[in-house]
C-alpha cells in the first residue's frame, strides 16, 4: 500500500512542475493519477490486511500535497495570478482547508461514521477544481469573468470542505462478491464517457457530488419542517 501512496504522492510532485512550467493540461492529468493511487493503496491495505498507524500517516501526510498544494500551485499559476495578493490568499485558503479538512479526519477516524463524510473529502474537492480549470484551459476561457468564477469555486470548495455538511463515502459497497451486471454496465458507460470528453464528464460528476452534500441536507430539513 505505501508503494501507491508515494506513486500518488510523486504524481503531484510532477504536477506541481508541471504548473510551474505552464503545461496545466499535464498537471491536471498527473492529480486524477495520483487520485486514483490514493484510492488504491487505502483498500489494498484492507484486502491484504496491511494497515498499519505509519501507513495511514503517509497517506495522510501524501494527501495533503496531492489534493491541497499541487491543486492550489495549479489553480495559481494558471489564472488567480491575475488577482495578484488576492489570488494566492485564495489558492492559501484553499490549501488551509485541505490541511484542516485531514486534521479532522484523522481525529474523528475512529469515532465517525463510516458510511458519511462529514465536510467534502479532498480528493473530490480537487477533482472538482482541477477538471475546472482543464475544462476551462481546453476552451480558453481565461478572462476576467472565468478569473472570478474560479475564485468564487475555489472559496466554495474550500467551505464545503470544513463544513459540517455529510456527503456519502461509498465505503458500504463491496466489490470482493458478486457484482450485479447493471453496476459493470454503468462502469462501462462511465468509461466512455469519460474517454469522449475527460475534463467535460469528470467535472460534472464530481461537481453534483459536491452538490449533493448541501441538496441531500435542504431536503432533510425540509423533511423535518414538515414533520412539525
Amino acid at each position: 500500500p505505501n508503494l501507491f501512496t508515494t506513486a500518488s504522492l510523486f504524481a503531484a510532485f510532477y504536477s506541481i512542475i508541471a504548473s510551474m512550467k505552464g503545461n496545466y493540461e499535464a498537471a491536471v492529468i498527473a492529480i486524477f493519477i495520483g487520485m486514483i493511487a490514493d484510492g488504491l493503496d487505502g483498500r489494498i491495505a484492507r484486502l491484504t490486511n496491511t494497515q498499519t498507524a505509519f501507513g495511514a500517516q503517509y497517506d495522510s501526510l501524501s494527501d495533503m500535497v496531492t489534493f491541497g498544494v499541487a491543486p492550489s500551485i495549479l489553480l495559481y499559476g494558471w489564472i488567480l495570478h491575475q488577482f495578484g495578493k488576492v489570488g494566492w490568499v485564495v489558492a492559501f485558503v484553499y490549501t488551509a482547508c485541505v490541511a484542516l479538512r485531514l486534521a479532522r479526519f484523522n481525529t474523528q477516524v475512529e469515532t465517525a461514521d463510516k458510511r458519511y463524510f462529514q465536510g467534502l473529502a479532498c480528493p473530490p474537492a480537487a477533482a472538482v477544481i482541477t477538471s475546472y480549470a482543464w475544462l476551462c484551459q481546453q476552451h480558453g476561457l481565461q478572462n476576467h469573468y472565468f478569473l472570478v468564477i474560479t475564485a468564487f469555486v475555489t472559496i466554495g470548495i474550500a467551505a464545503l470542505m470544513v463544513s459540517n455538511i455529510r456527503y456519502h463515502s461509498f465505503k458500504e459497497i463491496d466489490f470482493r462478491g458478486k457484482v450485479p451486471f447493471l453496476y459493470l454496465l454503468i462502469i462501462i458507460i462511465l468509461f466512455a464517457a469519460i474517454a469522449a470528453n475527460p475534463a467535460l464528464v469528470l467535472f460534472i460528476g464530481f461537481l453534483l457530488y459536491a452538490l449533493s452534500g448541501p441538496l441531500f441536507t435542504l431536503w432533510k430539513l425540509k423533511r423535518l419542517r414538515d414533520k412539525k
